[in-house]
């Protein structure tokens, strides 16, 4: 059997060897490097363009990305792939709602109900297409630099998940990289911009992010080198795209041309969504365009004004700006507190979205100096630049080589900081007590990537005391950890409702050689499945605990209204429901706790209205 090298302590590479920055963009993509002269980076341009159009047209056994696969889009939508990005981690139900939009057919796929994309009778999945146009870029880059390039820093909007994030990664490795890192867009477009490089600096930054296809805000707080997401919201269905397909509906309704007709003609509707595309890329530095085209052997102008296209594209530019409002709102700062704007996507150079923006942000800097469809890719190629171990001037972001977690209910491991999580950082939880007049909390620190913290090794335990007497789930435990530069652990318990306080510093790396991390990596993995079984029978387990625990006390501490035949009968329940909880099996269990909430419904229900009466008795309801 092979031996699995996995590199998760050290995050740097060879000196010699350059790292690619990769903006996987829902539109376009671009590669970008340091250049190791004058310490600058830059988007690697071929035939005078960075951008990569993030289409694939696909044929049994040619495969063309980017600007040579655009003009298929209007010759073989059925066979050329856009927008692959909206796709990935995705369930086929996910994106029912945008099917019929595509050129291409979305199928499920039977086994783990993906989303899978059908040409010429083949299934190809999402992660597949991205890597097409990965290996693109890394062929481009090594054409270019005329090396080869192995290893790469590749961006997700701030907003994707966990199965998001690893598609990600899964494409960069199917074409051939090594993913170090997948950061935050957001992220690399404030390090485009120097913001956060500088490890003294402290500043709120808000990214507007109007890509082709979708949009999103992201607040950042930096401090320390750390980039805290504060708040993110957005549409994943707002963009340039929308912006097109508005200028071309206006088009239509002038011409008195059936929308219907149009869409149902793949190809036509193709070169007339294009031609609104140009139309808005035009405007951004001219009043006015015109073009003629035939159709069905009839010509057409179609023209429009910027003052026009402005009150078209109006509506769909106020849902961005309420979603920057709801964000400030979500992230619980004021307007003024936000230092800086950075603009980024290629849709942020029409005008009226700066016009807009800055409306809004009438406090802050806004940066789109930088080639807004160039910023995220260099930010990206800034980050590769810093793992590379090449920037002496810049703080060495590492990266944490196991899960950190605390011990909760069975002995489970809740994880709070994810392995391969960037250092310096932070990130917490909330938590409560499951005991009536609970006066102590003892928070168990773990590392490891077991579902059972038996599994796992412990790092350090403290207990936070004098938690004033509550009832069970009233009180408010805010669990913080933060890993600082040097790989140090603080965690800290808060109890919100009293500010109750305590905190221990740890080493979780200490003592750890690669070998046994890999060991740990390894055996998580192996145990994977049985893993889950476990920890979803210990969460049944708990829960029916709980329910016990609630229904005792409900029947004692309530006789006057409780009825002894159903007293007998709850009691009787949760003695078939304990019997179910020694047998660990969790079905039974789930049975006898749905009989059991079933039977003690109707005098919970009676008991609420019992309270509610002594409440308002002798008041005067008007």
């Amino acid at each position: 059997m092979a031996k699995i090298k996995i590199n998760i302590k050290d995050g740097t590479v060879k000196k010699s060897e350059t790292v690619i920055g990769i903006d996987l963009g829902t539109t376009n993509s671009l590669v970008a490097f340091v250049n190791p002269d004058n310490r600058q980076p830059y988007c690697m341009s071929d035939q005078s363009s960075s951008i990569v159009p993030s289409i694939v047209h696909i044929l049994p056994n040619q495969i063309t990305v980017g600007e040579k696969a655009k003009p298929f889009l209007t010759t073989e939508p059925q066979n050329t792939v856009y927008s692959v990005k909206r796709l990935l981690g995705k369930s086929y139900q996910d994106v029912l709602p945008e099917k019929n939009q595509l050129g291409y057919q979305l199928h499920e796929d039977p086994i783990n109900h993906l989303v899978n994309i059908s040409i010429n009778d083949k299934h190809h999945n999402p992660i597949e297409i991205s890597s097409f146009i990965l290996s693109h870029l890394k062929e481009r880059a090594e054409r270019i630099l005329d090396e080869k390039i192995s290893k790469a820093v590749i961006t997700v909007p701030a907003y994707f998940n966990d199965s998001q994030r690893q598609a990600t990664r899964d494409a960069g490795k199917l074409a051939g990289l090594d993913v170090l890192r997948i950061i935050n867009e957001p992220t690399a477009a404030s390090l485009a911009y120097g913001i956060g490089l500088n490890r003294e600096e402290s500043k709120t930054v808000a990214v507007y992010d109007l890509g082709g296809g979708t949009f999103d805000i992201t607040l950042l707080n930096i401090e320390n080198g750390v980039f805290e997401v504060l708040s993110t919201n957005g549409d994943t269905h707002i963009g340039g795209d929308d912006f097109d397909r508005a200028l071309l509906i206006h088009w239509l309704n002038h011409h008195q041309l059936e929308s219907i007709v149009i869409e149902e003609n793949k190809n036509l509707y193709q070169t007339l969504r294009l031609l609104a595309e140009k139309a808005k890329k035009h405007l951004s530095s001219n009043p006015v365009f015109s073009e003629t085209i035939e159709i069905n052997q009839e010509v057409y102008t179609f023209t429009i004004d910027i003052e026009t296209f402005n009150s078209i594209i109006q509506s769909i530019l106020k849902k961005t700006i309420i979603a920057c409002e709801q964000a400030i709102k979500d992230a619980n700062i004021q307007l003024s507190e936000i230092h800086e704007v950075v603009m980024v996507g290629g849709s942020t150079r029409t005008p009226f979205v700066l016009s807009e923006v800055a409306k809004l942000f009438t406090f802050s800097k806004i940066n789109n100096q930088i080639h807004p469809d160039e910023v995220v890719a260099l930010g990206a190629a800034i980050e590769a630049d810093i793992l590379a171990g090449n920037r002496k001037d810049v703080f060495l972001l590492d990266v944490t080589p196991l899960s950190l977690g605390i011990e909760t209910i069975g002995g489970l491991m809740d994880t709070i900081i994810p392995r391969n999580s960037k250092i310096p950082s932070k990130a917490g939880r909330q938590y409560t007590t499951s005991v009536d007049g609970q006066s102590q909390l003892k928070v168990s620190v773990y590392q490891g990537e077991r579902d059972l913290v038996e599994d796992n090794r412990k790092l350090g335990e403290f207990i936070l005391k004098n938690i004033p007497a509550m009832p069970a789930g009233l009180p408010k435990i805010d669990i913080q950890f933060f890993i600082d530069a040097d790989g140090i652990l603080k965690v800290e318990a808060t109890e919100l409702r009293s500010g109750v306080k305590q905190q221990i510093d740890i080493k979780p790396q200490y003592g750890l050689t690669d070998t046994e991390v890999e060991n740990m990596l390894l055996s998580a993995l192996k145990n994977a499945e049985s893993d889950i079984k476990k920890r979803q029978l210990i969460e049944t387990q708990s829960e029916a605990e709980q329910l016990i625990y609630q229904c005792n006390k409900l029947i004692y501490s309530n006789r006057e209204v409780v009825e002894e035949s159903e007293a007998v009968a709850t009691i009787s329940q949760i003695k078939k429901l304990q019997e179910a909880i020694q047998h660990q099996d969790e079905e039974a269990i789930k049975l006898e706790i749905e009989r059991l909430n079933n039977l003690t419904r109707p005098f919970a229900e009676r008991l609420m209205d019992h309270a509610i009466g002594n409440a308002l008795k002798g008041k005067k309801i008007e």
